[in-house]
C-alpha cells in the first residue's frame, strides 16, 4: 500500500485510483525514456530552434501539420521563399545556413508556414528572444547569440525554510513606466535582502504580448520578456540574488497558452491540435486561452524541455506552477467545492495532466536536486505534495489559497467582535497529512483591480488622509493593528513557508491596474510607491519595521515548519495562545478589551518578550513590558492589550 493511503485513511476507498495514477506515470515514463532518462528526453531546446555549429547555423522546427516551411528575415532581405526547409521524419523540418555569420545577434527572423493551402507567418517555437516592433506593434523573433554568461553561483543552494517575496519586474519601480531587470537588481534586491526574505518568486518572465495579463497568457515559452531588458540582464539579476543568498523561482505557466497565432504557439503548423485539444476541451471557458493536450508525447517533450531550459540556461531554482487546479480537472475546477474525496477521483479528473505534473516533478529533481516546486492548487488534490514513490505527485508545497480568502471574508463581511477564533486556528492549521503548504495573507491576486490589498481593505479612503503620524484616526489605528496581527498569525501558524507580494509588507495602498484603454494607458497604479515606507512622517515605515522584525523572529525561533501546539483559545475574549518552534505566541483580537494578568499556560521557567506588535517602533502604544516573565506551575501572567500580539521565548 502506498504511504499516501496510510497517511490519509479517508483515501483507502480510492486505492484503485491511486494505483491507476501510478500505473499511468510508469507507463508514460517508459514510453518517453526508453533506455535513457527523462532528463535526456527533455532536450528539445538543444535540438530545435537556432544553433550555431558545423561552420554554420541549423534551424529546426516541429510542425507535423505543415506542408512546407521557409525561413526569412534580415539575413535574406526578407525574401520569403529563398530558404525552404527540408522535411525530415515525424513532422520535423530542418534548414542549414552555411557560414558562422549567416545569422547574427539581433537578426530578425520569421518562419513562413504553408498548411492546408494557407501561407502563415509564425514566430519560431523555440525562439529565445522575441521583441515588439515599435513601428507596427508586431512581435518578432530575433537571434540571440551572446558569449556564455559568467555565472558565479555553483555552490548556491536554496534555504530549506522559505520566506518568499513574490514580485513583478515591470511594476517594481516607483516611476510611471515599465521597470527593468537591471533596476530590479540594483534597487529591489537589496530591499528583499534587508527584509530577510530568502526566495524570490518572479511573475511574468515568459514572453507575453499583453502586459496586463500579468504574464499568464504566454506566447513564447523559451523567451524571457524583452520589455524588461536583455536575457543577460535577467541572468545577472539571478546571479546577484544567489550571491545574496536568495533563491529565485519562475512563475511558470504550463496550464494554458495565449490564443495568438502569429507570435504564439497556437496553430503554429496550421492546426489547432498540434499542442492543444480540439473542440471545446481545447478552449478555457473562463480565461479565453488554449488548453494543452497532456496526452501527446510531443507536447510533453515541449513542456519538459521548457522546464529544463529555464533551470539550466537561467539558473532558476524551481517553479511556482500556475493554474494547477485548471489542469487537474476537465471543468478546470470552476464552481467545484471539493468537499468530499470523490471529487478528486472521478470522470472530471484529467489523469493525463496528473501524469504530466508527476513527470515535471521528476525532471526538476533530476536536473536540480534542490529544486523547489510549488503548486497553485485550490482543490488540495491528495498527494500533490508527497513523493511520487508514495503515490503522490511530487511537488514540495501547495499554496494555502484558503487563507487569503478567509482574511478577506472576515475583514469585508464579519464585524471584529464576531470573528471566530476556533475557525481561525482550524484554517491556519488544517493540512493534508504529511503535505506542506505556503501560507500567505495576500498575493498579487488580492491586489488587482476588483479586489484590494489587506491594508486598503482595512482602511480604504482613510489611507489618503490619515496615514501621517500627526493624524488621529480610529480606522487607521485598527488597520495598522490588524495588518500586523494577520501577517504574524499567518506566517507563524499558517504554513511550512510564507509568501508576500512586493509592497504589501508596508501596507501598499490602492490596487494594481495595468495601463489600458479604460484608464488612459496610465502607469499610476502599476508601480510600487517605496517612498511611502521611507517617509518618517508616515506610518507605512512602522509596518515595514514590523515585517523585518517578524521575519527575523521567525528565523531565530525556528517557527517555519513543524507543527504548532494550540495552548488556549477563548472565543469570547478573542484570544489565541500557541507554541510553535521555540516561541510562545499570544494574540488578542478583541477590538476593545485588554486583559490585565492574562495567563499563558506554559511550562515553568523564565520567558523573554522577543516581539510585540504594540511597540512604538511599529506604530503601537508601547504597552508591553520587555523584561523577563517568570512562569510557575500555573503558567505566566502578562498584560495583553486589545488588538495586540506578543511573542515570547523561554
Amino acid at each position: 500500500m502506498y504511504k499516501l493511503l496510510k497517511k490519509d485513511p479517508q483515501l483507502r476507498h480510492f486505492e484503485k485510483d491511486i494505483r491507476l495514477r501510478m500505473a499511468n506515470y510508469a507507463q508514460k515514463l517508459a514510453s518517453l525514456c526508453g533506455d535513457g532518462t527523462l532528463s535526456d528526453f527533455a532536450n528539445g531546446h538543444k535540438y530545435f530552434g537556432f544553433h550555431q555549429q558545423d561552420g554554420g547555423w541549423y534551424y529546426r522546427e516541429w510542425a507535423p501539420g505543415a506542408e512546407r516551411l521557409y525561413l526569412t528575415g534580415d539575413f535574406c532581405n526578407w525574401e520569403r521563399y529563398a530558404h525552404p526547409m527540408e522535411k525530415l521524419e515525424d513532422g520535423v523540418f530542418q534548414l542549414f545556413l552555411p557560414g558562422e555569420t549567416a545569422l547574427w545577434d539581433g537578426c530578425t527572423v520569421m518562419t513562413v508556414v504553408v498548411s492546408g493551402g494557407q501561407e502563415l507567418e509564425r514566430v519560431p517555437l523555440y525562439a529565445t528572444r522575441v521583441v515588439q516592433d515599435p513601428a507596427n506593434y508586431s512581435w518578432n523573433a530575433v537571434i540571440h547569440h551572446a558569449p556564455p554568461f559568467p555565472w558565479t553561483d555553483e555552490k548556491f543552494k536554496p534555504k530549506k525554510k522559505l520566506f518568499i517575496y513574490e514580485c513583478h519586474i515591470g511594476m517594481a519601480q516607483e516611476e510611471g513606466k515599465v521597470g527593468s531587470y537591471e533596476e530590479f537588481r540594483l534597487n529591489i534586491l537589496p530591499r528583499v535582502k534587508a527584509l530577510g526574505y530568502n526566495t524570490l518568486q518572479i511573475m511574468a518572465i515568459m514572453e507575453h504580448p499583453y502586459y496586463a495579463s500579468f504574464g499568464y497568457q504566454v506566447t513564447n515559452f523559451f523567451a524571457p520578456s524583452s520589455r524588461f531588458g536583455t536575457p543577460e540582464a535577467l541572468k545577472k539579476l539571478i546571479n546577484t540574488a544567489h550571491k545574496m543568498g536568495i533563491a529565485v523561482l519562475l512563475d511558470v505557466v504550463h496550464s494554458h497558452a495565449c490564443t495568438n497565432t502569429r507570435e504564439g504557439i497556437n496553430e503554429f503548423d496550421g492546426t489547432v491540435y498540434q499542442f492543444f485539444h480540439e473542440g471545446a476541451r481545447g478552449d478555457h471557458s473562463a480565461w479565453g486561452t488554449k488548453c494543452f493536450n497532456y496526452g501527446k508525447n510531443q507536447v510533453i517533450h515541449f513542456l519538459l524541455s521548457n522546464l529544463k531550459y529555464w533551470l539550466e540556461e537561467y539558473h532558476f531554482d524551481g517553479f511556482r506552477f500556475d493554474g494547477v487546479t485548471s489542469m487537474l480537472y476537465h471543468n478546470h475546477g470552476l464552481g467545484e467545492s471539493f468537499d468530499c474525496p470523490e471529487k478528486y477521483f472521478s470522470m472530471n479528473t484529467d489523469t493525463e495532466a496528473v501524469t504530466y505534473l508527476q513527470l515535471a516533478a521528476t525532471l526538476v529533481k533530476a536536473v536540480k536536486p534542490h529544486g523547489i516546486l510549488i503548486s497553485e492548487d485550490m482543490s488540495a488534490m491528495p498527494g500533490m505534495c508527497l513523493p511520487i514513490k508514495d503515490g503522490g505527485i511530487g511537488f514540495d508545497y501547495r499554496l494555502a489559497m484558503g487563507e487569503p480568502d478567509l482574511w478577506i471574508r472576515l475583514v469585508k463581511d464579519v464585524p471584529d467582535e464576531m470573528w471566530d477564533m476556533h475557525k481561525l486556528c482550524y484554517e491556519m492549521t488544517v493540512r493534508r497529512p504529511g503535505e506542506k503548504v505556503i501560507g500567505y495573507c495576500e498575493s498579487h491576486d488580492q491586489a488587482l483591480v476588483g479586489d484590494k490589498t489587506l491594508m486598503f481593505r482595512l482602511c480604504d479612503k482613510e489611507m489618503y488622509t490619515a496615514m501621517d503620524k500627526q493624524s488621529q484616526s480610529l480606522i487607521i489605528d485598527r488597520g495598522m493593528a490588524l495588518h500586523k496581527l494577520l501577517r504574524l498569525l499567518t506566517m507563524t501558524l499558517g504554513g511550512e513557508g510564507y509568501l508576500t507580494f512586493m509592497g504589501n509588507e508596508f501596507g501598499h495602498p490602492e490596487w494594481i491596474d495595468f495601463p489600458r484603454e479604460g484608464n488612459g494607458w496610465s502607469y499610476h497604479h502599476c508601480r510600487r510607491q517605496w517612498s511611502l515606507a521611507e517617509d518618517p512622517a508616515l506610518r507605512f515605515g512602522d509596518l515595514l519595521a514590523f515585517e523585518k522584525e517578524m521575519v527575523a523572529m521567525a528565523k531565530k525561533l525556528r517557527v517555519i515548519g513543524g507543527k504548532g501546539q494550540i495552548l488556549a483559545v477563548d472565543n469570547q475574549a478573542k484570544t489565541i495562545v500557541y507554541q510553535k518552534g521555540n516561541g510562545i505566541f499570544a494574540f488578542n483580537f478583541h477590538p476593545t478589551d485588554s486583559y490585565e494578568g492574562f495567563r499563558l499556560p506554559v511550562a515553568g521557567g523564565d520567558y523573554q518578550v522577543v516581539l510585540s506588535s504594540d511597540d512604538f517602533a511599529f506604530g503601537g502604544q508601547g504597552r508591553i513590558w520587555h523584561e523577563c516573565y517568570h512562569a510557575d506551575k500555573d503558567g505566566l501572567q502578562l498584560y495583553l492589550p486589545a488588538r495586540t500580539a506578543v511573542v515570547l521565548k523561554r
